[in-house]
């Protein structure tokens, strides 16, 4: 069996023996399309994934995490009944709700609508592998960790800084920038409970012409290592990432520097 589908199975394994624990119930035939009635139930399927509702406690976490803001345009990926939507929303951000099943979309509207922030808050009945995510400033998702490694590529792509949350699950060897974990006490209802945040990092990787020399970066998502050149001697390089912002040290000493463009620029 190939490494990702094993991944997928063990991943929906995990999720519905957390659920047939805690006894909640699963798969539901879905009502006819536009059902004013329609509810769904915890590890019902989906196109990609089962569907499984973030804890209100984790939602929030997560947006806290993203330090989600009236500024910020934020997309749910899957974003079911589109409580994630909506408290950013209410939060004053715009915010869109990706979502394949024509069901939840609709749900979803009408939630936006009870909470009184449908102004801020839609959804789109779309495919998030076809959907374009270029607008967004925040992107929060619960899904497999097969799809978060084929969304990688698609997310690499996106702005400097755009923030990434997930409900527990990684991005392969992209290692999460922060984590946060909550606990049932604290209100998590799940299983489910950690919050892991990555900020796509700009593309430094090469040769940059400095005043004091010049600066090669090899670089690994967030990770830098390379070599500064300056008075004459050659440095090791160990650095990071986080949007524009490059941070590094060599031979003894920190030095800080943005990406403006394609051009690396040291701060005095």
């Amino acid at each position: 069996m190939h490494a990702a589908a094993r991944i997928r199975r063990a991943s929906l394994a995990l999720f519905l023996a957390a659920f047939a624990t805690a006894g909640l119930a699963q798969a539901q035939k879905t009502p006819a399309t536009g059902s004013s009635t329609y509810e769904p139930t915890s590890g019902q399927e989906g196109k990609d994934v089962v569907w499984v509702p973030t804890s209100q406690a984790l939602v929030d976490k997560m947006l806290d995490l993203a330090r989600v803001t009236k500024d910020d345009f934020v997309m749910d990926l899957g974003s079911g009944d589109g409580r994630t939507v909506i408290t950013a929303a209410k939060r004053g951000a715009r915010a869109v709700g990706v979502e394949y099943n024509p069901d939840m979309v609709e749900l979803s509207r009408r939630n936006a609508e009870k909470e009184g922030v449908s102004d801020r808050a839609t959804f789109m009945k779309a495919d998030l592998f076809e959907t374009d995510f270029s607008r967004a400033t925040v992107i929060t998702m619960f899904l497999l960790p097969d799809i978060n490694i084929k969304l990688r590529p698609k997310i690499l792509s996106l702005k400097p800084g755009t923030r990434i949350v997930s409900n527990s699950f990684t991005m392969g060897d992209w290692k999460e920038d922060a984590r946060a974990t909550i606990t049932q006490e604290a209100g998590c209802e799940t299983s489910w409970c950690t919050a892991l945040l990555w900020i796509v990092p700009a593309r430094v990787a090469g040769t940059h012409k400095l005043p004091q020399g010049e600066v090669t970066f090899k670089q690994r998502f967030q990770v830098l290592s390379g070599d500064l050149v300056t008075e004459g001697k050659t440095y090791a390089l160990e650095g990071k990432v986080r949007g524009n912002e490059v941070s590094f040290t060599a031979g003894g000493r920190e030095y800080r520097g943005r990406m403006n463009g394609k051009r690396f620029e040291l701060k005095s």
